[in-house]
C-alpha cells in the first residue's frame, strides 16, 4: 500500500545555511531548503545584523519534506552527519552564536523524535563529546536575502564552495555537481 503524500517542515541549523542547503537540494523527498535566520528576537534581520552575532538568529535551513519519500529519521541521519553536533558556535572557521547547532520543531512530535535521537546517538557514544544541539520550537522563520538562496549552485568555484561545501558533499556521497537528486 503506498504512501499518502504529505509535506512536513523542519528548520536546521549547522553552521553555514549554504553548506546545509546544499546538502538538502541534493536529496529525494526534499520539496525545498530555503536558506534564512531564526532562533532570536530581531525582525526581519539582515545578513550583516545576523553576522554581528547580536540579534540571536542562527543561519538555518527550512526543509520541506515528503514524508512519503523521506522520514523524519532520515532527516536527522543526514542533518547529524553534516556538521558536528557537539561543538558550541562553530562550524570548521565559522565561528559564532549564529554558526550554533540547531533544530527548530515545527510540531511536538518532531520536538519528541529528536529528543529520542539526540538519548539514542548520546547512548550509542556515537561522538566522544556531548552533543550541544539546540531544541526550540520555531517561532519565525526569516528567508534570507536572495543572493544566498542555492548558493552553491549558482557559486560552485567559489572558494569557500569548492574549500568547504564540495568536500562535505563528497563524504556524505551526494552529488557535488548540478545533477540534482
Amino acid at each position: 500500500m503506498e504512501q499518502k503524500r504529505k509535506n512536513e517542515s523542519i528548520v536546521l541549523g549547522g553552521g553555514c545555511f549554504w553548506c546545509i542547503e546544499a546538502v538538502y537540494e541534493r536529496i529525494n523527498g526534499i520539496e525545498s531548503a530555503v536558506s534564512g535566520y531564526a532562533g532570536g528576537t530581531t525582525e526581519q534581520p539582515t545578513y550583516e545584523q545576523v553576522c554581528s552575532g547580536l540579534t540571536g538568529h542562527a543561519e538555518v535551513v527550512k526543509i520541506e519534506y515528503d514524508t512519503s519519500k523521506i522520514s523524519f529519521k532520515e532527516i536527522l541521519d543526514i542533518f547529524f552527519k553534516a556538521h558536528d553536533p557537539t561543538s558550541e558556535n562553530r562550524q570548521g572557521a565559522d565561528v559564532g552564536t549564529q554558526y550554533r547547532s540547531i533544530i527548530l520543531y515545527t510540531t511536538e512530535d518532531q520536538k519528541h523524535q529528536i529528543q529520542q535521537y539526540i538519548q539514542d546517538l548520546t547512548n550509542r557514544k556515537v561522538y566522544s563529546k556531548p552533543i550541544v544541539t539546540h531544541i526550540e520550537p520555531l517561532k519565525v522563520f526569516w528567508p534570507a536575502e536572495d543572493y544566498h538562496q542555492n548558493y552553491y549552485e549558482q557559486h560552485p568555484y567559489a572558494g569557500y564552495c569548492r574549500i568547504v561545501i564540495a568536500p562535505k558533499l563528497d563524504k556524505l556521497g551526494l552529488p557535488i555537481d548540478s545533477l540534482l537528486k
